[in-house]
Parts: structure tokens; C-alpha cells; sequence
């Protein structure tokens, strides 16, 4: 089941595994023991018994920094990877996990949060129910489908059922004017897959054919459970098959989808409508609740011209098809265990390498956050949010500000006139932390303790509502686009504003216990690394005002270009597994992120100590040592040989290894922290910097 999309394309975040700031913390929760799975373990911020100090730091500083964590925590059956991050956001579900135990116990008397977020939990939480219902929750909107005649119907039931929640053919939604980032336009785009990427279904190359050939398989076995004989399965799956690959070859690749430039195609809905002419978008807007008039940036033009032509040569029954399977995905993880674990069998061992179904209570958790996410996430606040140690995370961003500052002010590659520009977007760039100034009111989503999908549908639809009813009104730069509880951050270049969820701020990365050069490594440089994104490949082309503007000079322009090109050129040299290397070009704004986030966090730590505190030794390690040991642990941890295919392919983040490895490689710094001479695996000849 998808949630209506919220257009936030251009927004890049510290992590694809879970979600970032810091002015507040989250306090962590001092349980006496980790021996109870149902409290969270004890964190620090570091760790010196997750090092493997048998490894030379100048040989493999991941190794060094969490050898002895890797062999300690092997991947669990239900994860496709395992981190340092992984364990922060168990830690953290959990607490969200005790918070809705609570409260679907709750009395009469509680407040409307906690019994609207009980309730849909509970629904969530009746295995019993959903095994006897089966597939009968889905006759309604099978019956919709079934009752399409004409082609020209097609619209009407796509824009009723991408409202009540199910993605099928492209994406619509609101998005904030690429040219005035003050506006809110109608946003339509590319979609309509059942495969993670379109590479999926283009490529030839061996592992691409075994997915394909395990996802015809998959198609089959969920027709089956929804009545259909093996035959028929068959002739329905190649069916599918056939239409997604069509979308799959008008699609945009992710490399060319990462320059906004390519799009930025604003026109009247007129113009967008004729586009495809076989569909009849006037009915799908009806059908969506939008409005019929204004203009629509339609970000792939040549996606709607191809669908148009499949529109026009593929059978009504096989479109019938189609839209059937898209149901039966968006549901089937609310459906009978037989869709259940047919789903997971495909999306979650064959794609990411699980070995086992995560408990209903950790899918149940992640629903209600994702569904009704603010109403937790206050509830989520109100009992873990706390101000001691706000005014050490205030003067921590006020000083990586400073030092991205004197870093643009220092460098020698751009000139006064580009700098200027610079300046004056970091000085306009805002911090949001912890929570929303203003939370989200859910009381007009019906919520049943008796109806797992339909709860399902009406909080997407209010969700889908909510996001449309954004057409042609002023931007809210006080929204936040991650939940109060999520492990992550990020930075939005259309607001100019970093945004650091309360969920990260806790061990590893924000430890009140320890000393700053830990907390700068750690938190500190993913402060940095929200603030770098707005100077990398793709932050760099938006102004202070979060438009598309180009601010560059012609010759820094280039100086960036030549820079950013070492990034490409090293990070695709990384094998991810096997014989599966990094994109380059794909990862490439995280990993000027990481570079330039850890440089200006170093910078601004050494700028709060003395020469004598930074020589100072805690633990064996002086200053410097510790600040690259905090940020090495943040990413101790390893995927999965099918999770790491998947990522390479389609994860702009690099894998924790090289984020560590990678970017202290490039920092001459970390040599003379820890005395690394040329020649060393940690010493790149030619080392890569753009800020």
C-alpha cells in the first residue's frame, strides 16, 4: 500500500536504511539490562570494544574501528542488513512498540492520539481476523475493476484507486514550482513498476534475468491465491510483465532523475493532457479530487507519450489485469498469511536476502508510524523528548556553520563573485528539530479496530487529500516530510532547510555522556553532511530561495564539475559485492555530502578546543582519533549479498564500509591523526575534495 506522494525528489537524506538535526535530543532510555527483547539496549556513542585493533587503522579504518562489532552481530534472519544504525532504530520501534501496546489498552478517557493510533494498531495486530477474511476485503475494489468496459474508463478507476492508496501506472501529486519554490504546482511522473528500478526489467545481465524470471513466479503464485487457476496465473503474470516493461523503457534512468534539470517541465494540464490523448485526464482529476485547472510540471514527458501508445495497443482485459495485480501488491501485506509470506518471499528474501518475516508487531509498528505518523510521533515526544543537552547541540550546528563558512571563504577554486552567492544561501539556510511546530490533525481519518485495510485506504486517502489540496497554495515551510520518531535527516534545497527528526538524536550519534570530539564525529558529521548538501552536484544548482537557478560563474561551474568528477571516478571503483560495483555518478551528492560533512565537523571541533585538549588522551586516543573513531562507528555494519545488489543499483548512499573508508581516505587530517604515510590503503594518491 503506497501513501499519496509527496514531491520532495530534489530532497536528499542521510540514510536510505531508516531517518536527522539538533538543537534538542532524544534522551536515551537507561534500562539496567538488554537481556529483556522487549526493552532497548544500552547505546553509547563509542564503543571501544566494537574495535578490532589487530587491524592497522592506515589499512582498513571500518575494520579497525568495528571489526570485533561485525563478529558479534551477525545479520538477523528477519533483516537484509545490519548496523550500528539498524540497532538504533530497533531500539527506537521498540519504544514506539511499548507506546502502542499502551495505548491500544487504553481507556475511553484517553487522549484522541493515543486511542486513534490504539485502535489502528490493534487492527494491524488481529492475525486472527486477517487469516479469516482471506481475500475478501479486496472484492470491493475487485468489483470496480471488473466492471470497466471501455478503455476510456480506465482514468476514472486510476484516480480512485491511487486515492484510496494503491500506485499503479504514474504518479501524481503537489510539488513546489522548480522555477518559484514559493508556489505549489500538480506534479505528474513516472511509475506503474512492481520491480524496484527499470533496470529490472532491461538489463540482460544474469542477475537481472534471475529476478525477472522470480518475479513471473511471484506474479503467478498471488493470482493463485486470489482464485485463479494455474493457466490462467500464467497467461495473467506475462501479462503484467509485458505492461510493466513498456513503462520500464519510456522510463528515466535514476542517474539522469538525479539533475533536476531534466525535470523541470512545467506546462498548462491542457498541454499535459495531450500528451495522451488515449487517456482521458480530465475524469482522472475528477476521480483524484484535483483541480482541473493551472499547470502541472510533468517531470518525464516521454513516459506519458509511451504510456499513451500502450494505452492504445494493449487488450483492455490485460490492463484489466494489470490494475488487478497492483491491488493485490498494494494489499497483500494486509491481507492472509498466504499473501503475506508469498510477498515477502519475493520483495523480501529473493530482492534484499531476508531469511525470515519480520514479527507482526515490527510490521504493525512501522504501519502505524507510516500511516498515522504525527499522531504517534507526538505521543512519541511528549514521553521521550527532552531538553537537557539542547544548548550542546545549538552550539554544535552554530559552529559547523561557521566552518562550512570559512570553508567557502577559504576556497581557492571559486572565485569572489560565486562565493558571495554561497554565502548568502547558507546564511538563509534554516534548522528544524525534533518535531513539527504545529502537529497534523488525523481526526477525520476513520480508524476501525476491526478493518486493517480499510483503515489502511482511509489514511491514505487523507494522506493523498492533504498532499492535493497543496495545488496552487503557498509553500509551508514549517512541514515536515519525516516523522518524529524516524532514525534519519535531510536536507530539502526547495526550503533551504536541514531537517533532523527527534529519532536521531540518541547513541551513536548524539551521547551526552561522552566528550565532543565523539559527539562532533558522530552527530556533528551528519550536521555537516545536511549542510554539504546544499553545496553538492545537485544542492549546488538551487538558490537561497530554493529555486532553479544557476548562481554559478561559468568557471567555478567547471572547478566544481572537474572536482565532483574524482568522487564519480573513486566510489565506482568500490565493489559493492561480488562483481557489482558502485554508480558513481548515482552516489554521487552523498558522497560530497559525507567528504564535505566530515571535513567542516572536524574544522568546527578543532575550532571549540585547545591544542592541549585536542592532544588530550581519552582512552588511549587523543582528540582527532576520537572524533574519526565516532564517525567510523556510526556506520559499522553489512548487508546481505542480495541487499547489496539491490543497493548498488539503486541506493544513491554508498555502503557503510566506503563511507568510512572512502571519506577519511581523502582527508589528509586522518593520516596525521593516526600517522598514515603515503603508500598506506588509507592514503589516496590523489585525493578528492570539492568543499
Amino acid at each position: 500500500m503506497s501513501i499519496a506522494s509527496r514531491y520532495r525528489l530534489a530532497a536528499v537524506s542521510f540514510t536510505a536504511l531508516l531517518a536527522l538535526s539538533a538543537r534538542a535530543q532524544v534522551l536515551p532510555l537507561n534500562f539496567a539490562t538488554s537481556e529483556d527483547p522487549t526493552k532497548p539496549k544500552v547505546i553509547h556513542g563509542f564503543d571501544r570494544n566494537a574495535m578490532d585493533t589487530a587491524v592497522k587503522p592506515c589499512d582498513n579504518f571500518f575494520q579497525y574501528a568495528c571489526g570485533t562489532w561485525l563478529k558479534q552481530n551477525p545479520i538477523p534472519a528477519d533483516q537484509s542488513a545490519w548496523s550500528r544504525f539498524n540497532e538504533l532504530f530497533e531500539n527506537n520501534r521498540l519504544v514506539l512498540r511499548n507506546i502502542l501496546e499502551k495505548a491500544r489498552e487504553a481507556p475511553p478517557t484517553a487522549s484522541a492520539e493515543v486511542r486513534q493510533v490504539g485502535d489502528y494498531y490493534a487492527a494491524c495486530m488481529n492475525e486472527d481476523r486477517a487469516n479469516a477474511l482471506g481475500a475478501q476485503p479486496l472484492k470491493p475494489l475487485m468489483a470496480e475493476v471488473a466492471a470497466v468496459t471501455e478503455k476510456s474508463e480506465f482514468a476514472s478507476l486510476v484516480g480512485q484507486m491511487q486515492r484510496r492508496g494503491f500506485g499503479m501506472l504514474f504518479n501524481f501529486g503537489s510539488g513546489q514550482d522548480f522555477q518559484n519554490a514559493s508556489q505549489q504546482i500538480a506534479v505528474l511522473d513516472q511509475g506503474g513498476l512492481g520491480l524496484p528500478d527499470r533496470d529490472y526489467y532491461l538489463k540482460d545481465e544474469e542477475r537481472f534475468q534471475k529476478i525477472r524470471a522470480a518475479y513471473l513466479e511471484h506474479l503467478k503464485k498471488i493470482f493463485v491465491l486470489d482464485g485463479d487457476s494455474n493457466a490462467a496465473a500464467a497467461r495473467h503474470a506475462d501479462a503484467v510483465m509485458a505492461i510493466e516493461k513498456s513503462l520500464a523503457e519510456v522510463s528515466m534512468d535514476r542517474v539522469a532523475r538525479r539533475d533536476t534539470r531534466n525535470l523541470d517541465h512545467r506546462m498548462p494540464i491542457a498541454a499535459a493532457a495531450k500528451l495522451m490523448p488515449e487517456f482521458n485526464f480530465t475524469a482522472y482529476l475528477e476521480a483524484a479530487g484535483a483541480p482541473a485547472k493551472g499547470d502541472v510540471n510533468v517531470y518525464v514527458p516521454a513516459f506519458f507519450e509511451g504510456l499513451n501508445k500502450q494505452i492504445a495497443s494493449v487488450s483492455l482485459e490485460d490492463w484489466k489485469t494489470y490494475f488487478r495485480w497492483h491491488i493485490l501488491h498494494g494489499a497483500a501485506d494486509m491481507l492472509s498469511d498466504p499473501f503475506v509470506n508469498e510477498s515477502f518471499d519475493f520483495y523480501g528474501k529473493t530482492l534484499q536476502g531476508r531469511k525470515e518475516l519480520p514479527e507482526r508487531w515490527k510490521r504493525c509498528v512501522a504501519a502505524t508510524d507510516g500511516s498515522l505518523g504525527e499522531a504517534l510521533g507526538k505521543i512519541y515526544v511528549e514521553e521521550t523528548y527532552g531538553k537537557e543537552g539542547s544548548a550542546r547541540m545549538a552550539e554544535m550546528v552554530k559552529n559547523l556553520e561557521l566552518a562550512l563558512r570559512q570553508d567557502i571563504e577559504n576556497l581557492s577554486w571559486m572565485t569572489p563573485a560565486t562565493k558571495k552567492q554561497a554565502l548568502a544561501k547558507l546564511d538563509t539556510m534554516a534548522n528544524k528539530i525534533g518535531h513539527p511546530i504545529k502537529w497534523r490533525d488525523y481526526s477525520s481519518v476513520k480508524i476501525s479496530r476491526q478493518d486493517r485495510l480499510g483503515n489502511q485506504m482511509h489514511a491514505d486517502r487523507f494522506q493523498w487529500d492533504r498532499d492535493i489540496a497543496k495545488i496552487g497554495a503557498p509553500v509551508d515551510k514549517n512541514e515536515w516530510f519525516m516523522t518524529p520518531p524516524t532514525v534519519n535527516a535531510y536536507y530539502d534545497p526547495q526550503n533551504n532547510n536541514i531537517n533532523f527528526p527527534a529519532g536521531i538524536l540518541q547513541p551513536p550519534f548524539f551521547d551526552k555522556s561522552v566528550d565532543d570530539a565523539v559527539n562532533y564525529g558522530a552527530i556533528g558529521a551528519v550536521i555537516g553532511h545536511e549542510l554539504t548538501h546544499g553545496f553538492d552536484d545537485q544542492g549546488r544548482r538551487f538558490d537561497a530561495q530554493g529555486n532553479l537557478k544557476d548562481w554559478w560563474t561559468e568557471a567555478d561551474a567547471k572547478a566544481f564539475e572537474e572536482r565532483a568528477k574524482c568522487f564519480v571516478d573513486e566510489y565506482a571503483g568500490f565493489r559493492a559485492v561480488d562483481d557489482v560495483h558502485l554508480n558513481g555518478e548515482l552516489t554521487l551528492g552523498e558522497n560530497v555530502a559525507d567528504n564535505g560533512g566530515l571535513r567542516i565537523a572536524l574544522m568546527a571541533l578543532k575550532h571549540t578546543m585547545s591544542s592541549a585538549q585536542l592532544a588530550k588522551k581519552i582512552d588511549g586516543f587523543t582528540a582527532p582519533q576520537r572524533f574519526f573513531l565516532g564517525f567510523a562507528q556510526v556506520w559499522c555494519g553489512e548487508y546481505t549479498p542480495e541487499a547489496a545488489r539491490l543497493r548498488a543499483q539503486t541506493d544513491p548512499h554508498s555502503p557503510g564500509l566506503y563511507r568510512a573508508n572512502g571519506t577519511v581516505s581523502n582527508m589528509p587530517e586522518f593520516a596525521e591523526a593516526f600517522g598514515c604515510k603515503a603508500g598506506d590503503a588509507m592514503v589516496r594518491e590523489n585525493a578528492c575534495r570539492v568543499w
